[in-house]
């Protein structure tokens, strides 16, 4: 059984540090002592990360954006996916994009993201989220990709 004492202690010792480091024996780690070449995280701390990593980004694009909020939830998640892969900051350098967005435009703003690098480096999703930006709607899920 797992005591409060002990979790103090290793607090203690081992500090939190919340950007991977390397610790003394030479292995990638963060938080509190979490190896994560040898240890790694379990499906459910994954799930738990990009739940909140997934909020984080629907908060500050809903600041960064005023229009965000009227948007349909499709297109909320085709600027929240955009994001997530490439940060919020990389997602507004699609100037053209947003101001077709703004605009209800979609069918310019799906033109907008294939004419991208991004588009060039990752062209299954550009091109999925291209058509669920300009119809509005996902299509049947497809096996996964990076």
């Amino acid at each position: 059984m797992i005591n409060s004492r002990i979790i103090s202690i290793l607090k203690r010792q081992e500090g939190l540090r919340n950007k991977v480091y390397t610790c003394p024996a030479g292995k990638l780690t963060i938080g509190i002592g979490r190896n994560l070449e040898d240890r790694g995280i379990t499906d459910d701390e994954a799930n738990f990360l990009l739940d909140n990593d997934v909020s984080d980004i629907h908060f500050k694009l809903a600041k960064k954006l005023e229009f965000y909020n009227d948007l349909d939830s499709v297109r909320q998640e085709v600027l929240l996916n955009m994001s997530f892969q490439m940060g919020i900051g990389g997602m507004l350098k699609f100037r053209k994009m947003i101001k077709a967005v703004k605009k209800s435009d979609y069918k310019t703003a799906a033109i907008e993201m294939l004419d991208s690098r991004w588009a060039k480096q990752t062209s299954r999703r550009a091109k999925e989220l291209s058509k669920a930006m300009e119809g509005g709607e996902w299509e049947k899920e497809t096996a996964i990709y990076v």
